[in-house]
């Protein structure tokens, strides 16, 4: 039930009076609309989505607009809810790389990753997951990044009406998406990240497949940034606009490039380094303006770091080789890799077969309670944090000592953000809306996990 009403101050000067001012409690802010329309009043209240093409997924936006200056601005979430996080914990602590995958689908590895640096806290092995596998995930986080930023930068433009700017960015994108297809068989939602390492070695020639898609990414990066960047009317569209300077931001919990967009350098990779990063060479990229435009300035330079990352981690796996392990050597954790495929493209090869079944009894039956049972984590609880595109993703785990976890918690940043959108939106045009939520760029199954 709502309950609505309206309240004039009682006041000596009838010229003076204040403006009607409108209180809700619970239902929704149709009933609003209507009591202000009862009233005769100018504010009107609207609804931005769910269904709307420039919210980036089902986000409602609640508006409400004088004219076409926007006077009050609240986002509705929910309307994407998948219970993945509740699923979780009614499946094993591999089983959840499954899940946490898919929330936010426009860059899923870095879920993978966060909840299995959690989960290998929480088995003590932390320093045992191989080196391999660790440049593997900085490599394949890194492709993410660039992925990802294709998509906020493409469908950011796309929004204000330029097409041409979403087709450069998709071109560029589809480079990477094929190179995760070659190497997890999957366009996205991967689970390719595991507890322990990565399901398998990266296949033969990927390393020299990803150095020429890489070309490609370039190119496509090169030429968004010159369209975008040179174009008087996206100036217009993103400068000064959405403004949350560096105070906001803290008050706020803002990280990623909202933040430091701001000038604040925080960067998870260098604050508090996992998987190797910290053996790497970039730099944190931040803006001065703190408005729309130095968020797009932002990514553009973080894709730019994230290809000399990709170099880095591509000379590692050179040196390497192709021999070396991907996975921890406790066997009682490990999940078998290096699987070997056979001629279907689907089943198991008939040498790997063998060798499963050859090997001993035991073996063959402790492999099937691993995949089917699982194994048994140490009761406690782990925090582990990864700087994805969109800022700081957390991940709490908590282990009663079963082979399923007892909670699963992300903190996702899109969720955090979302709650930028009545600072940024309020007391600018109606058409500023779109220039800042795509800003934001929030990703709805992420927030609605």
């Amino acid at each position: 039930m709502s309950n609505v009403h309206a309240t004039r101050p009682v006041v000596d000067d009838e010229a003076t009076a204040a403006v009607p001012t409108f209180e809700a409690s619970g239902g929704d802010w149709s009933s609003i609309a209507e009591e202000a329309a009862r009233l005769g009043e100018e504010r009107i209240v609207v609804n931005m989505g769910p269904q709307h093409p420039s919210t980036h997924g089902v986000l409602r936006l609640m508006l409400e607009i004088e004219g076409e200056t926007v006077t009050e601005a609240r986002a509705g979430i929910g309307y994407l809810h998948t219970g993945i996080e509740k699923n979780m914990e009614f499946r094993t602590w591999t089983q959840g790389v499954t899940f946490c995958t898919r929330m936010d689908y426009v860059a899923p590895l870095f879920q993978e990753a966060g909840y299995c640096l959690a989960v290998e806290k929480l088995l003590g092995i932390t320093d045992d997951v191989p080196e391999k596998a660790s440049v593997i995930r900085v490599l394949m986080m890194e492709l993410n990044r660039i992925a990802s930023h294709f998509i906020c930068l493409g469908t950011g433009g796309n929004e204000l009406g330029a097409t041409t700017i979403m087709t450069l960015a998709f071109q560029g994108r589809e480079h990477i998406l094929q190179i995760f297809e070659l190497i997890t068989g999957l366009r996205m939602n991967h689970a390719y990240i595991r507890p322990g390492g990565v399901v398998q070695d990266l296949p033969p020639g990927a390393v020299d497949a990803i150095r020429e898609a890489l070309v490609g990414v370039r190119k496509f990066a090169g030429d968004l940034s010159k369209l975008m960047t040179a174009n008087p009317i996206l100036k217009l569209r993103y400068q000064n606009v959405g403004y949350l300077n560096l105070a906001g931001c803290m008050a706020l919990g803002m990280t990623g490039p909202i933040l430091r967009s701001a000038g604040l350098p925080y960067d998870v990779r260098k604050a508090n380094p996992y998987s190797g990063y910290e053996t790497y060479d970039f730099d944190v990229p931040t803006g001065t303006n703190a408005d729309a435009w130095d968020r797009m300035m932002v990514r553009f330079e973080e894709m730019w770091q994230s290809i000399h990352i990709v170099e880095q981690a591509l000379d590692r796996l050179a040196k390497l080789g192709p021999h070396a392990p991907v996975m921890v050597a406790d066997k009682k954790i490990a999940w078998p890799a290096q699987l070997a495929v056979g001629p279907d493209g689907q089943g198991n090869s008939l040498e790997h077969i063998k060798e499963i079944m050859g090997t001993s009894m035991e073996a063959l039956i402790h492999h099937f309670k691993l995949v089917t049972e699982g194994f048994r984590v140490p009761a406690g609880q782990a925090w582990s944090e990864v700087e994805h595109p969109r800022g700081v993703l957390g991940v709490h785990v908590v282990s009663d000592g079963g082979t399923r976890p007892y909670r699963a918690h992300f903190r996702d940043p899109s969720f955090n953000n979302l709650q930028a959108v009545s600072v940024m939106c309020e007391g600018g045009n109606l058409a500023d809306v779109v220039a800042s939520v795509a800003s934001i760029d929030p990703v709805l199954g992420g927030v609605d996990r």
